[in-house]
């Protein structure tokens, strides 16, 4: 008779413990930026409401930058870092393709021997990231999870490209994630349509590079079309997250989309009909467009400025190159 295999499971309920935050050390103008794309501070604070953007120095990359937010976070959360057995990085920007950023941030940050891996679902990895811890957790695969978003995509921009590179940043947002009484994460709506895959992404693949092919690939986008998916296609998705939590739009303190520009956002709050109670998390205006980690650091900007949105809830929702999409309600720390 084949034995019966045990299947673990755990806590019923998971919510966000706190977040943590590291931004890139230099504020970038648009005044910096506009001679290679030939523009003006004007078109570009019109166009995405970003007055300037942090981006790290030559010595930093994305692992140190996640380093320091899930130190933030860990700190924060009161866990210690030797019970956070899950690490899970978002990224678009790991300096190399292997060994992953979450292996080593583990290692940094006193987690070692956790669970590590990295997730490529550019801006929508943190939502991806909190849907697999939450996950995790709820069926005993871990018990204390970290969740970064961490990009450096100031090494992936070229500075005479119109369509994207006034837009990023670079910087990490982080989250630790655990056990709790109440629900605190609600389902996720996620998803992908790979059909519009050429609309935002890598304009070469390394090989092409290596082979002296191409130049060093950069991000690019096919700016309307990105906007107009985001408007409509992701409000719906917005709408569906809200159902699937069972709550409405006015029992929302605060509404955190991925920082793709400003007009997006706007539009966003419209389409959503969102009361004036809402906070809504506007990071991109100093910090830029920082991919994965955008989530996070505009939720962590904005438990800053209002410590009054704890315990209430907020509505994330990421969005970006595959194409890819994911969005939940939480519990705010």
């Amino acid at each position: 008779m084949t034995p019966t295999l045990v299947q673990p499971t755990g806590a019923a309920h998971t919510r966000i413990y706190a977040y943590g935050a590291a931004r890139g050390e230099v504020a970038v103008p648009n005044e910096d930026l506009i001679g290679p794309i030939d523009s003006s501070d004007e078109w570009i604070r019109q166009r995405t409401g970003i007055i300037t953007r942090m981006r790290a120095v030559a010595d930093t990359d994305a692992i140190d930058l996640a380093t320091d937010a899930a130190r933030e976070a860990i700190e924060r959360s009161g866990i210690p870092a030797s019970d956070i057995d899950a690490v899970i990085v978002a990224t678009i920007s790991n300096p190399k393709q292997s060994p992953s950023v979450s292996a080593i941030v583990a290692d940094r940050v006193g987690s070692n021997p956790a669970a590590a891996y990295d997730l490529n679902a550019a801006c929508a990895g943190f939502a991806y990231g909190v849907a697999q811890a939450d996950a995790l957790i709820r069926a005993g695969a871990a018990k204390y999870a970290v969740v970064i978003g961490a990009e450096k995509l100031s090494d992936i921009v070229d500075p005479a490209d119109r369509s994207i590179s006034f837009l990023l940043g670079d910087g990490a947002g982080a989250a630790v994630i655990g056990p709790s009484d109440t629900p605190g994460i609600g389902p996720t709506v996620w998803g992908s349509d790979g059909s519009k895959s050429e609309a935002v992404g890598m304009n070469f693949t390394l090989t092409e590079f290596r082979d002296g092919a191409a130049p060093w690939p950069t991000l690019r986008q096919e700016g309307p079309t990105v906007f107009r998916w985001a408007v409509w296609e992701m409000v719906k998705v917005a709408r569906q997250a809200l159902e699937a939590a069972g709550i409405e739009a006015s029992d929302l303190a605060a509404f955190v989309p991925h920082q793709a520009n400003m007009r997006i956002i706007d539009e966003f709050a419209k389409q959503l009909g969102l009361p004036e109670s809402v906070v809504i998390g506007r990071d991109i205006e100093t910090t830029g467009n920082t991919s994965a980690a955008s989530i996070p650091l505009a939720t962590h900007r904005l438990l800053e400025e209002h410590p009054e949105l704890s315990g209430g809830l907020a509505l994330q929702i990421g969005f970006g190159a595959g194409l890819v999409f994911g969005a939940q309600v939480v519990v705010l720390p």
